[in-house]
C-alpha cells in the first residue's frame, strides 16, 4: 500500500505540474489554482437525474470495456491488473490507486486543465472534444502498440473518449465547472475494474 500511495502521490504531482505552471503565469491573480482547475464545491442544479444517468451509463461502459479487455491476448494486462488475485488485503492500495494515483490525476489534466484552458478561448464544444480525445488516446494507444491490433487500439480509444465526454459535459454544463463529480465517478470505475481483478 505504502508504494501505491508514493506512486500516487507522484503521478498526481507529474499530471498537476504543467497545469501548475500555466495557471501560475495566466491566472494566479485572477483565482486560486484549485478553483481555476475546478477542485470546488459542484453547483447544485438538477442533479438527481444526472446521478442516475451517469449511473446507467457508467455500469454500461464497464461492461464494454470488460468485454473489450477480454478479446486482448494473453500477456496484455490492463489497468489494475496489479492486485489481480491478491484478495481483500489488497482494498487499500485499490482505493488509493483507483481515486488517487488515476481518476484525480486524469481529472486535473484532462477535465480540469485541457478541457478549461481550450474553452477559454475555442469555446465548451472544442475543449471538451479536445481533451476527450486526448483522454481517449492515452487509454487506446498503449492496447494498441501491445496488441498491434487496430481495432483494439480504435476501440480502447473510442470507449474512454466518449466518456470523456461525457464526463467533461456533466461538469461544465450540469456540475458549475467542478471537477469533483469527474472525480469521484472516474474513481468509482476504476475501483469496481480493478476489484475484479482481485478475485
Amino acid at each position: 500500500m505504502l508504494n501505491e500511495l508514493i506512486g500516487a502521490v507522484i503521478q498526481v504531482v507529474i499530471f498537476a505540474l504543467i497545469p501548475v505552471i500555466i495557471w501560475f503565469i495566466t491566472a494566479r491573480k485572477k483565482e486560486t489554482f484549485f478553483y481555476w482547475i475546478g477542485f470546488r464545491r459542484p453547483a447544485h442544479g438538477k442533479w438527481i437525474k444526472t446521478v442516475l444517468i451517469t449511473g446507467v451509463l457508467a455500469v454500461i461502459y464497464i461492461m464494454l470495456t470488460n468485454l473489450s479487455v477480454r478479446i486482448l491476448p494473453d500477456g496484455v494486462t490492463t489497468a489494475g491488473a496489479q492486485f489481480a488475485g491478491m484478495g481483500a488485503s489488497a482494498l487499500p492500495a485499490v482505493f488509493i490507486y483507483a481515486f488517487v494515483r488515476t481518476a484525480l490525476s486524469e481529472e486535473i489534466l484532462f477535465r480540469g486543465f485541457i478541457l478549461k484552458c481550450v474553452e477559454r478561448k475555442f469555446g465548451f464544444a472544442m475543449g471538451n472534444t479536445v481533451q476527450a480525445f486526448l483522454f481517449g488516446l492515452m487509454h487506446g494507444v498503449p492496447f494498441g502498440l501491445a496488441t498491434g491490433s487496430v481495432w483494439a487500439f480504435l476501440l480502447l480509444t473510442m470507449l474512454p473518449g466518449l466518456f470523456g465526454a461525457y464526463m467533461g459535459w456533466m461538469n461544465e454544463k450540469k456540475f458549475g465547472g467542478s471537477i469533483i463529480p469527474s472525480w469521484i465517478l472516474h474513481g468509482c470505475m476504476n475501483f469496481m475494474t480493478a476489484i475484479m481483478s482481485l478475485m
